[in-house]
């Protein structure tokens, strides 16, 4: 891949190599903000042993998302708004959750909200 920027300079050299060293890094989580704490945080199918389930996670802003979306009725922007965040992030949790929530529903899995991290 070509040089990004001038490499006569220093300046170009080291941004050029900022570039090439940091470029497979994600980016950090950015903090959400979570208005509730849910009461029950475990959900199985009746009559189904433990040790025969498989757990599938939601994570706190999976739920969070969920709960604005379909109980406070907003839409994913005033969702994304609520919880200091984007749109896209948003729906990419929306997309998440209803995911997990339907294969637990059809393969007969349980559903464990994660705990939250103060």
């Amino acid at each position: 891949m070509g040089d990004l920027y001038n490499t006569e300079s220093v300046a170009g050299f080291l941004l050029n190599s900022f570039i090439e060293d940091n470029k497979n890094m994600p980016r950090p989580r950015s903090q959400k903000s979570i208005r509730f704490k849910p009461s029950a945080t475990f959900f199985k199918p009746r009559g189904v042993p433990m040790r025969d389930l498989e757990v599938i996670m939601l994570s706190h802003e999976e739920v969070e998302a969920l709960r604005l979306k379909n109980l406070e009725n907003l839409c994913q922007h005033g969702c994304a708004c609520q919880m200091n965040t984007s749109q896209s992030t948003v729906q990419r949790l929306l997309t998440s959750a209803y995911s997990k929530i339907s294969q637990a529903i059809i393969e007969g899995k349980a559903l464990e909200i994660e705990e939250k991290n103060s």
